[in-house]
């Protein structure tokens, strides 16, 4: 009677194994397949050795899975690996843009200058910080005048200046 719950917790120990090879391995789900027959049949042995062990196998695997899941995730970008397959985060400089409401609201009227195209979304220096922004009349050259005209929540609408 003690080799079935030997067993049982051989395909728990399967199954955690199979989950962090699956973050690791692409298997096309493959391994995910596998490591969830080895839950099913831990929890099946579980409850063919008692109820009460079934339910807490169940528990186990309820709790077990996304923690493991959560872990590899987390561990994956510090990998030789995972640092060849996933995309570096963003580099960006701390007081570099303004993205809040009560602040964008006090850039109406002021002018800029279009750091990137607006097509019609881009990003315009207004006052010193990088703003993005929306063109009221579609595309416009970079290094072109504009003047913020609308704050609607985030978006930041702006107006050609000609310069003729």
């Amino acid at each position: 009677m003690g080799w079935w719950l030997l067993l049982a917790v051989f395909l728990y120990v399967a199954c955690a194994a199979l989950i962090v090879a699956e973050v690791f391995l692409p298997s096309g789900g493959i391994l995910s397949i596998c490591a969830l027959a080895s839950a099913v049949g831990g929890v099946a042995i579980c409850f063919h050795f008692h109820p009460v062990a079934g339910w807490l196998g169940i528990v186990v695997a309820v709790i077990m899975i996304p923690t493991l899941l959560f872990g590899a995730y987390r561990v994956l970008p510090k990998t030789r690996f995972g640092r060849q397959v996933l995309l570096p985060r963003p580099v960006r400089e701390r007081g570099d843009a303004i993205s809040d409401g009560p602040e964008l609201a006090k850039l109406v009227g002021q002018i800029g200058e279009v750091l990137t195209p607006l097509r019609p979304v881009g990003i315009c220096s207004i006052g010193g910080r990088r703003v993005e922004c929306v063109s009221e009349s579609g595309y416009v050259q970079k290094n072109g005048k504009v003047t913020v005209i609308r704050v609607e929540g985030t978006q930041v609408t702006v107006r050609v200046i000609d310069e003729t």
